[in-house]
């Protein structure tokens, strides 16, 4: 079976960028574990041998996938706290930037979070590790940040509070992905997130409002 002859050849670049994009599409429909080189191929309309002369194995092609998350997001996260008019607003501008960024890319966690991905790929779980390692630091930074300008807690626990960020989202993919029908991922974290600002900031002086 040949390639379509009405199909616009691409380069290299483009046609990884399509075989990225066309997993993360089919992760999202199917699950990650269900995902072969043979739909990738379907999807896009070429042979699975086409799939293959651009990406070794199949696993290189999920590494590819999360190179290409790492670089998409951090930029995503950078632009949003670049935005902020403190260290509190630029944390809770990339609170809103993630959500977006996971509503545009339903897959996402799945990648993150497969045990079958991680347990074939050491070089896939290293790099989710140090995503996630990177993540964290950042929003520690932010709240250090904060407690050094006197919005947050003089006592607060930042890398505690930094994981607690990290697995607040996590937790509303979770509750989205099993209450589809009744909630959505935007509208929980909107009314989530100031839970978090709450417990963070620094309690007010006297006779300043709550």
């Amino acid at each position: 079976m040949s390639e379509a002859p009405h199909r616009k050849r691409l380069g290299a670049e483009e046609r990884r960028e399509e075989i990225i994009r066309v997993t993360l599409e089919l992760a999202a429909r199917q699950g990650v574990d269900d995902v072969t080189t043979q739909d990738m191929a379907q999807a896009m309309g070429v042979t699975q041998g086409a799939v293959f002369r651009h990406f070794p194995s199949k696993d290189a092609i999920w590494l590819a996938v999360m190179q290409w998350v790492r670089a998409r997001l951090m930029a995503v996260l950078g632009r949003a706290a670049a935005q902020g008019r403190d260290p509190l607003d630029a944390l809770e501008r990339m609170f809103r930037a993630h959500i977006d960024f996971i509503d545009g890319h339903p897959a996402i966690p799945r990648v993150l979070t497969s045990e079958h991905l991680h347990g074939r790929s050491p070089a896939l779980r290293q790099l989710v590790t140090e995503i996630l390692l990177a993540y964290e630091a950042r929003v520690a930074g932010l709240l250090e940040a904060a407690k050094a300008a006197g919005l947050a807690r003089a006592d607060l626990d930042a890398r505690a509070a930094a994981t607690l960020y990290l697995g607040m989202i996590q937790g509303l993919v979770l509750q989205a992905s099993i209450l589809r029908d009744r909630r959505t991922l935007a509208d929980e974290a909107t009314r989530t997130f100031p839970v978090f600002l709450q417990a963070v900031r620094s309690p007010p002086t006297e006779g300043e409002p709550r």
